[in-house]
């Protein structure tokens, strides 16, 4: 099948890469010349697992190819919407200009009878107005279709979450229309993948609705985590306890400095956002105060590290481990340990921070000093924080790190370390609504 993506961001390109793995014949179009002439090289423009690979092999096979000439697309018979949808400047609601443009330059390119996919995260009733729009800059009777199917992608898992979903979701308003999704996902269905029929708006609604559920678990799990440090309870055990519970599940339960990145704050703001339009004010009151307590997160990490610098930050220097929002993830986008380490460097601290992907990102960051390795981070810090869960960072040796701080105090944002091990080498490790070691309990661990 001849597929053409527009928008070859994070989303677009990994989709592109796996329709060509597929054996569709693929054709990414951007305004991004730079990015295209990456992408065309088989130069991957972001940090993913698997995804150099992926679009290299495409490349080479010649059934992936990028362009910015949208008459790129003349050939295609389905063309997947995949640009950006971020928030609005000022406001919650999500920009939608890049979208309307990529619609907008499609239109008096589409054959008779093609189907339009949208991939993006949109507002529920984006989908009809794309479908008056086309209608408006298209013949009578030119046959096209709107579709809308939601991705899931989760970065640093994108390549495996396109190639083997957990499920695919088919707006579509005809059979003909789904017929034509099944064929385009042919491969993935055959291997059992579970595909949902549903309307536009259930669909359109999917991906930002997961988000949101997501978003509200991760607040929850750390109000409750504020409430054992406030009881001189564990979380730990909690939530040990809480997921043995069949009803909720162990996934996602470790409180931290919150969630971040380009998808789950500003997806939910937008839900939020178009809630209040339909008249769901409940919406807003529940999901503002999901996004208070995340944000919230990122203070109270701050305040943790002015605590720990005895109330006197300013000329202290401090180890920051991690920049980007994630592990296995070059993006900074909303990034809690971006926002804490920036924090910190406000309270006059000298900031180190290293991390293994995204510090070319920093490099024009006058608040932070960014290094090249963890050790070169932490050389004379009196203060160290763990803020992404790269597995590089929970395998650092707290003995070797010992001998070239300053103060052997750490706060483990993202609970990777093991606290006792580091307890063992002399470090105070602090963590938010995590209890400190208790020394004589590891004590009788071991001599037991």
């Amino acid at each position: 099948m001849r597929i053409s993506v527009l928008g070859t961001g994070y989303l677009g390109a990994t989709h592109a890469a796996a329709l060509a793995r597929w054996g569709h014949d693929v054709v990414g179009v951007d305004v991004d010349v730079r990015r295209i002439e990456q992408l065309a090289d088989g130069v991957a423009p972001f940090h993913e697992p698997g995804f150099a690979e992926l679009l290299r092999e495409g490349v080479l096979s010649g059934r992936l190819a990028f362009s910015t000439d949208a008459s790129a697309v003349d050939s295609a018979d389905v063309h997947f919407l995949c640009v950006g949808t971020p928030q609005l400047d000022g406001g919650h609601a999500a920009d939608l200009r890049a979208l309307w443009a990529a619609v907008d330059a499609l239109a008096p390119r589409l054959r008779h009878g093609a189907l339009v996919v949208g991939k993006s995260t949109v507002p529920v009733g984006t989908a009809a107005l794309v479908q008056e729009r086309l209608e408006d800059l298209t013949a009578p009777g030119h046959g096209v279709e709107v579709a809308w199917n939601p991705e899931f992608l989760r970065e640093g898992h994108a390549v495996e979450d396109s190639l083997r979903p957990d499920r695919l979701v088919l707006g579509v308003a005809s059979d003909a229309a789904e017929a034509r999704l099944r064929e385009v996902y042919r491969q993935v269905l055959c291997d059992g993948v579970p595909a949902v029929r549903t309307d536009l708006q259930t669909a359109e609604l999917a991906k930002a609705s997961a988000n949101v559920m997501l978003a509200s678990r991760i607040s929850v799990v750390n109000v409750l985590a504020e409430v054992c440090e406030a009881a001189n309870a564990d979380i730990e055990r909690l939530t040990e306890i809480l997921g043995l519970d069949s009803r909720i599940g162990p996934r996602y339960l470790s409180p931290g400095i919150g969630f971040g990145g380009g998808c789950l704050p500003k997806d939910l703001r937008a839900f939020s956002s178009r809630a209040a339009e339909l008249g769901v004010e409940t919406a807003s009151q529940l999901l503002g105060a999901v996004d208070e307590v995340n944000v919230y997160q990122r203070q109270r990490a701050v305040d943790l590290a002015r605590r720990l610098l005895d109330g006197r930050p300013r000329g202290r220097q401090v180890a920051v481990l991690g920049a980007s929002f994630k592990a296995d993830s070059d993006d900074v986008r909303d990034s809690p340990a971006l926002a804490v380490a920036t924090g910190i460097a406000a309270l006059g601290a000298c900031v180190h921070v290293y991390d293994p992907e995204a510090g070319h990102h920093l490099a024009d960051r006058l608040d932070l000093e960014v290094r090249d390795s963890a050790e070169s981070a932490c050389e004379r810090a009196e203060l160290t924080l763990v803020l992404t869960e790269w597995a590089q960072f929970g395998a650092l040796d707290p003995v070797a790190l010992g001998r070239i701080v300053r103060r052997r105090v750490v706060v483990d944002g993202r609970l990777v370390l093991d606290p006792h091990r580091w307890t063992r080498a002399g470090w105070q490790v602090h963590a938010l609504g995590r209890r400190d070691p208790d020394p004589q309990l590891d004590t009788r661990r071991r001599a037991g």
